[in-house]
């Protein structure tokens, strides 16, 4: 099998991003954003998912996170897009049911190749520590955007935001952990009727 990685850089007025992402990795995380939280999270993304990833960031945070997390996002996808490639013998789908104490969330995922968020998620509180939990939405829009995937993000029960957070990101990691493993009755084929993604 071919290695599954990627090297993204992005560069804007108001952020400076590379990313390197590993598929077939086994969950090591380096992070440099300046957003602690964000960094608290992307980690459960690699931890739960198997994957590894790399992010230096450097935005304008003394305006506020706002465009680090949308942008961090938005490399993210772009490089796992390049990643997963042609798709061929993907799983394609993947999903998990993730609990933390009181908290519940549901990840739902498709690499269909059409960009698609549902996002279903009533945070608590508006903030966890300095960070605004409206920049979670900004995320993963960025993220679907860019990797091509209809992403289902719903919080089914939770009154600790922190834990709601959590939850969300370690089942974000585990179904996408379900969905780019390779299937090897597929081996070669497109997990397509349309015979492409």
């Amino acid at each position: 099998m071919d290695q599954r990685t990627a090297q993204v850089e992005r560069n804007t007025l108001e952020t400076q991003i590379k990313i390197s992402i590993n598929l077939d990795g086994t969950g090591k995380s380096s992070f440099a954003t300046g957003v602690p939280f964000l960094e608290h999270m992307l980690d459960q993304i690699a931890r739960h998912g198997l994957i590894d990833i790399e992010v230096v960031a450097k935005g304008d945070l003394e305006i506020d996170a706002h465009h680090t997390v949308e942008d961090v996002g938005i490399t993210l996808g772009q490089a796992f897009a390049k990643a997963v490639g042609d798709k061929k013998g993907l799983v394609r789908y993947g999903h998990a049911y993730i609990p933390l104490d009181e908290a519940l969330s549901r990840v739902v995922v498709d690499f269909s190749g059409r960009p698609g968020l549902v996002y279903d998620v009533k945070f608590p509180r508006s903030t966890i520590g300095s960070f605004d939990v409206d920049l979670f939405r900004e995320f993963f829009q960025g993220f679907v955007n860019h990797a091509g995937i209809t992403l289902h993000i719903d919080n089914l029960k939770g009154s600790n935001a922190h834990h709601v957070a959590e939850t969300i990101f370690k089942a974000m990691g585990r179904a996408l952990r379900m969905a780019i493993s390779i299937d090897p009755r597929m081996a070669g084929m497109m997990p397509s009727t349309k015979g492409s993604l």
